[in-house]
């Protein structure tokens, strides 16, 4: 862009005044990052093009997403877990969940895992309110987890997760992921998230930075779990390289609220919980 781009586009004009001063202003921190809509080249010079209507689900995540990187300082922060006990687990226990109409899936283990973060480190499980210069605690846990559908992602929320046992979440996110893909979910069932976890595990992803779901000061993404060469302390100096199964992390805060020492104290939490499930994770009634 030149200046007389720039030039161009004040003589063009906005509705305001020109004396910027005598308009009255909201408080500078509430307000939006000002959007510059940009006019783009026509693409028809060089070859044939389609024009897609952007709309529905994927213009009202374009309007959130827009909404959070404008609004949002965003620092991540990277880890692994090994989940290998927690596979097997998984694995001894899935047929009798899959019995009662439940999934159990490594989110689902997620979920009660980042509670127990949220619960340990609140200033996670909160929102910023720049108006008054105040922190939100929620004393609920409320967490948002991302569903890939035809029409883009949609995060409909796991209420009370605290409150709530591996077999009881496992049904229920079961039943919400299917309600979403077909549409039949309430718009009631995705308001109310304090947290957002999004797992890109299924599909294949490794690591990947999310962006924090407005007006929530953190979200998880989570990557594929793959077989990896780990070398393990066996005591006495006795080092052995073992394959386990190595999960990756990325935990995004807002750096308005949360510092990088938190997010490593946060992702501990969930770490310790996940990879040690006889301990933390086996409420299975």
């Amino acid at each position: 862009m030149t200046a007389e781009d720039v030039r161009g586009f004040e003589a063009k004009g906005s509705g305001e005044p020109k004396d910027r001063s005598a308009a009255p202003r909201p408080p500078a921190e509430a307000l939006p990052a000002a959007a510059v809509e940009t006019e783009l080249p026509d693409f028809t010079k060089w070859g044939s093009v389609e024009r897609v209507a952007f709309r529905s689900i994927r213009r009202a995540t374009a309007r959130q997403m827009s909404l959070a990187w404008s609004q949002i300082p965003h620092v991540n922060s990277q880890d692994v877990v090994d989940v290998t006990k927690l596979e097997t687990f998984r694995q001894k226990h899935k047929a009798e969940i899959e019995k009662i109409g439940g999934k159990l899936t490594l989110t689902v283990f997620a979920l009660k895992a980042i509670a127990t973060a949220l619960k340990t480190y609140p200033n996670f499980n909160a929102t910023l309110d720049t108006i008054n210069s105040e922190i939100i605690i929620k004393h609920y846990y409320n967490i948002g987890v991302a569903v890939n559908t035809d029409s883009g992602l949609i995060v409909p929320v796991v209420r009370d997760v605290d409150r709530k046992s591996i077999k009881e979440l496992a049904v229920e996110l079961n039943d919400l992921v299917q309600r979403t893909r077909a549409r039949k979910t309430a718009v009631e069932e995705m308001q109310g998230g304090t947290f957002t976890i999004t797992n890109a595990g299924a599909m294949g992803g490794g690591f990947f930075a999310p962006i924090i779901n407005h007006p929530e000061v953190a979200i998880l993404g989570v990557g594929q779990a793959r077989m990896q060469p780990v070398v393990r302390d066996e005591g006495k100096g006795d080092f052995q390289i073992v394959p386990r199964l190595i999960m990756p992390i990325v935990l995004c805060i807002d750096h308005r609220v949360l510092d990088g020492a938190d997010a490593i104290k946060f992702l501990r939490v969930i770490i310790d919980a996940l990879e040690d499930p006889d301990e933390l994770l086996m409420s299975m009634v």
